[in-house]
């Protein structure tokens, strides 16, 4: 009697569909399943190859299925969207999940520990705060501004409008008040996550390696070590940096290749801190030496505009992060100098 060998599942909210093929190739299964049928009808199931969508709730459904002792893979959408054969329904997603994930080059994203799962929530959150924190900042600024009260650039000057709402009309005054409350709590909200980071770094032995690196500091340690898959996935440290969208994008036709801008593919919360860290490197380096250096960043700064200079040294520092973690080393900086 065939089993089922390869199983492709449709993801949603409340109802799932299931296409299964055996050994054989033929569809063995091909039917739909509330919520809480999923884990049932697996339960009965031999050792499969499942694959799934990496989207919400990809990651809590694969450990499930693990458990139960099946090979779960998660697969990108853009990868899997090839295999689609016509139209758009729930039962011709699930036929090209389940052919996409037997295709030999096909790239897989590793499953998340609830642990990953949990930093990644924290760094998320605040992020998410910090944003609505420069949203409130420039609605403060645009109100008084109608007003003729301005202050300097710098979230850190806004609240020395506070010191001026008396000069505001009286009704105005009460809704920028509301505004400036609500921007000390967003404020303190972002430091009480801050310091759960910083307690998931002191207790993360990866994250505080990553640490060692210049340019890289708590939060980029952390999300990198949460976010980041088994790095043997990469043949090589330009295949990380790639995978964070830090090379550049090739496009060749006819013989003819050209190389433009960075692709800017992956994660942009962790692309945007490497640049960040880049930056703080290049802005240390121009305060504490003014003359040129015979090292790489020197030499670059001299032909090269700053943002490109940085964007440059983002890739350097990914292709670190991804030697320290495969030596699983501390960084040292004879290995890596110019």
């Amino acid at each position: 009697m065939s089993e089922l060998a390869t199983v492709g599942i449709d993801l949603a909210k409340s109802v799932f569909q299931v296409h299964g093929v055996d050994e054989n190739g033929r569809i063995f299964a091909r039917r739909q399943l509330r919520r809480s049928q999923l884990l049932a009808f697996f339960q009965k199931r031999p050792r499969c190859l499942i694959g799934m969508e990496a989207c919400a709730g990809a990651h809590d459904w694969g450990r499930r299925l693990q458990e139960l002792g099946h090979d779960v893979r998660l697969m990108p959408p853009s990868y899997v969207k090839p295999y689609v054969k016509r139209g758009k329904t729930d039962a011709a997603d699930a036929a090209a999940i389940c052919e996409a994930v037997t295709r030999p080059s096909m790239r897989f994203v590793a499953i998340k520990s609830e642990a990953c799962s949990s930093v990644l929530v924290l760094h998320r959150t605040r992020d998410f705060l910090v944003r609505q924190r420069t949203q409130i900042g420039n609605a403060i600024r645009a109100h008084m501004t109608e007003f003729g009260i301005i202050a300097a650039k710098g979230a850190q000057n806004v609240d020395r409008l506070k010191e001026q709402l008396d000069r505001l009309p009286e009704v105005a005054r009460m809704p920028v008040s509301l505004l400036f409350d609500q921007l000390a709590e967003t404020n303190k909200r972002i430091e009480r996550l801050t310091d759960e980071i910083e307690e998931t770094h002191a207790q993360n032995e990866t994250s505080q390696r990553l640490a060692t690196i210049p340019g890289v500091g708590m939060l980029t340690a952390t999300i990198i070590a949460a976010t980041t898959p088994d790095v043997d996935n990469f043949d090589c440290a330009r295949d990380y940096a790639a995978w964070l969208g830090l090379t550049p994008k090739p496009h060749s036709t006819g013989g003819k290749q050209k190389v433009g801008r960075i692709s800017k593919m992956g994660n942009r919360y962790i692309r945007r801190l490497l640049y960040l860290g880049a930056m703080a490197q290049i802005m240390l380096r121009c305060r504490l030496k003014r003359e040129p250096g015979p090292d790489w960043l020197s030499s670059m700064l001299m032909r090269k505009k700053t943002k490109v200079v940085a964007i440059a040294l983002a890739h350097r520092m990914a292709r670190t992060i991804f030697a320290v973690l495969r030596d699983g080393s501390r960084y040292k900086p004879q290995a890596t100098a110019a």
